[in-house]
């Protein structure tokens, strides 16, 4: 199953956006407003959890500076991983793009389409907000 967020326009350099991307601490501030918990487990893996939803490990799996950062499931039923696509669009901008990957059965695809979507989205549309 892949699902990509929008494209949002970040009024930062890549360089700016990628340093900001690249320390897992700063997706609490990205997070959607249901969050119900979020833990840094390490310096580059942290877990969260929405109201009903279960518990989520993600670390930080490759960076290519400053335009890629993939995060990816630590652990979990799921294998799956978030990229993060940065890309120029002016000397202080930035355009990001967050591409969900997973290896999901259909049955549990159709359950989690709807929330993993909303999820994506919502984690974009903060970005430039909190960079």
């Amino acid at each position: 199953m892949n699902l990509e967020s929008p494209k949002v326009s970040v009024p930062k350099s890549p360089q700016d956006v990628f340093e900001f991307l690249s320390d897992v601490k700063n997706f609490e501030s990205l997070m959607p407003e249901n969050i119900s918990k979020f833990e840094l487990l390490e310096k580059d893996k942290f877990l969260f959890a929405l109201k009903g939803m279960p518990e989520i490990v993600l670390e930080k799996k490759e960076t290519v500076p400053p335009n890629k950062i993939i995060l990816g499931a630590a652990g979990g039923k799921i294998d799956f991983s978030l990229t993060s696509h940065i890309q120029e669009t002016g000397p202080e901008s930035s355009e990001v793009q967050l591409a969900f990957s997973g290896n999901i059965n259909s049955m549990m695809a159709m359950m989690i389409k709807g929330p993993i979507s909303k999820l994506i989205e919502t984690l974009a549309t903060n970005i430039p907000k909190a960079v």
